[in-house]
């Protein structure tokens, strides 16, 4: 029997490897794409606004070109709550897939626990075996049958909006190094045919990316992992490559590991309730964290690290390691959560499992215990740029500096810093903190934690298994056959988006269903498609 179809994108912003579109375009009689805007959505700064925008309109041209569009009203919808509202409308809801490889397989093979370690996690996966091949693109063919309607209207009601729709100051966005979208993202992927990157081969201080810059596309789900994985795997054959966890396939294996972490770990992004986090008095000094979150330390490597994220969006995973040990167990003394918030406003690709995740271990508080290893913020940029070129370009009241002072321009002598045209203290500020008494001190802070904690290996937590409520989830809502509809949504915790919110009924997606299902479609017009 022929239906008709809502597709709700959230986190899957992409027609290949979609099975919750396919599914609601077999047997369809009228699809309707449909992304929600949400004004309540997390701390995401402009430029991820930016990124997600782009995404919106390369999948509504991808659409257009199959006769379709996509809508992107605006609300505040919550995943469960409207699922169980179309329940009680006698819509029922099951899941479809997610966007990870396998991570509720993992749970579910070891009984709700999650990994504490990448070796265990691979144990999992060995039984499991290779991740399932995705799912075809959506095409044409596809729709043979389906009316895909839209309003004349479409582009003034329901069209993608502005940054200043969205309350968003464009001037603050940065360079525009990283267009969103699916478009965007295959064509990074390709573009790296000839280049399968090996994680110890890469820099942190390169002027240009030396990884990938995929985490933003699979982020959004712009890129679907499943085709990465089997992507990776089809140009690895033949080929001399890396192997776990270095490679390509093994950074994919360690986002399993943090998906798998955030579904099974209560209050993962959090350090009280969380059952694998050291509990630490961390310090309350909001000037440092100001001073740290600005690029204001007095720390070239650190501030202009700050500085790329805050203009570009992305900074190499190594300098993700220098500047969350420099605010945490290195320097600073403050909380993992705060500098989590941070990235999570000012990385494109702030995904908040492996946010959480990266900041728990980074913070010597969860899954790392070599927190006797702190990156100095002057060494350790000095092992791939000597001369600071990463400093001048990202700190250019410091590019005249000497290189030999350029990591350290206090140490300059007035002259040379006269000559610069930069005086510390006044065109750069003096380090907020000395490295080597800090890092001592907080050195032995974490080891009373950690003695305080005691010996033991945390409790692997056994978490309640509910795929379908799982906010990673792809769930496809139906209602039973003598109803003849059918919605499909993908729920992500981290999928939501804002824009404010308007009185207009037909932007509140339970009306919206409600209209639906009672013959009134706001979004149709009364032409066949």
């Amino acid at each position: 029997m022929q239906h008709s179809s809502i597709h709700w994108f959230r986190k899957g912003l992409r027609l290949h490897d979609n099975p919750a579109l396919l599914a609601a375009a077999t047997d369809c009689h009228r699809l309707h794409p449909l992304f929600i805007l949400d004004p309540s959505s997390g701390r995401a700064g402009t430029n991820a606004w930016r990124f997600l925008l782009d995404a919106l309109r390369d999948l509504d041209r991808s659409l257009r070109e199959m006769g379709s569009r996509c809508p992107t009203p605006s609300t505040t919808p919550r995943g469960g709550c409207l699922a169980l509202s179309l329940g009680v409308q006698g819509i029922q809801t099951r899941c479809r897939a997610c966007p990870s490889l396998s991570h509720l397989r993992v749970l579910a093979l070891n009984n709700g626990k999650a990994p504490l370690t990448y070796k265990g996690l691979q144990s999992l996966l060995a039984s499991l075996g290779p991740p399932e091949k995705p799912a075809p693109t959506l095409t044409l063919e596809h729709l043979q049958g389906c009316h895909t309607p839209c309003q004349v209207s479409h582009d003034t009601e329901y069209g993608v909006p502005t940054l200043e729709e969205l309350g968003q100051d464009p001037t603050e966005v940065g360079p525009h190094l990283y267009p969103g979208g699916e478009t965007a993202a295959l064509a990074r992927l390709n573009s790296l045919m000839d280049r399968t990157v090996s994680k110890p081969e890469t820099e942190p201080t390169s002027l240009s990316p030396s990884t990938t810059v995929l985490s933003p596309y699979l982020k959004f789900g712009c890129l679907s992992v499943r085709t990465f994985w089997w992507w990776l795997d089809e140009v690895y054959q033949g080929r001399e490559h890396s192997q776990p966890p270095v490679s390509l396939h093994g950074q994919l294996l360690w986002r399993e590991f943090f998906y798998t972490a955030g579904a099974g770990i209560p209050n993962f992004d959090r350090m009280v309730g969380n059952p694998v986090c050291l509990q630490v008095n961390w310090d309350n000094n909001p000037q440092h964290l100001r001073a740290w979150r600005e690029g204001q330390t007095g720390y070239p490597f650190i501030d202009a690290i700050m500085t790329q994220l805050r203009t570009e969006g992305w900074i190499h995973h190594l300098a993700r390691h220098a500047v969350a040990c420099f605010l945490t167990r290195g320097d600073l003394w403050i909380s993992w959560e705060e500098g989590l918030k941070v990235f999570e406003e000012l990385l494109l690709d702030a995904d908040w499992s492996l946010n959480a995740g990266n900041w728990l271990w980074l913070s010597g508080s969860a899954f790392f215990h070599r927190y006797f290893h702190i990156y100095s913020p002057v060494a350790f940029g000095k092992k791939t740029d000597r001369d600071g070129a990463y400093i001048r370009k990202y700190l250019p009241v410091l590019k005249d500096f000497p290189a030999k002072y350029i990591y350290e321009p206090w140490k300059a002598p007035r002259a040379v810093q006269e000559q610069a045209g930069c005086l510390v203290g006044t065109h750069y500020p003096q380090p907020i903190v000395e490295h080597g008494a800090a890092s001592k001190r907080n050195l032995g802070r974490m080891k009373a934690a950690r003695a305080q904690k005691g010996n033991k290996s945390p409790r692997r937590h056994q978490a309640p298994l509910a795929p379908c409520c799982h906010s990673s989830c792809l769930p496809l809502l139906q209602a039973p056959s003598g109803n003849n509809q059918l919605a499909s949504q993908w729920l992500n915790h981290k999928g939501k988006s804002p824009r404010p919110s308007h009185t207009d009924p037909h932007r509140d997606p339970q009306l919206w269903v409600r209209h639906y299902l009672s013959g009134f479609d706001p979004f149709c017009s009364t032409a066949p498609h």
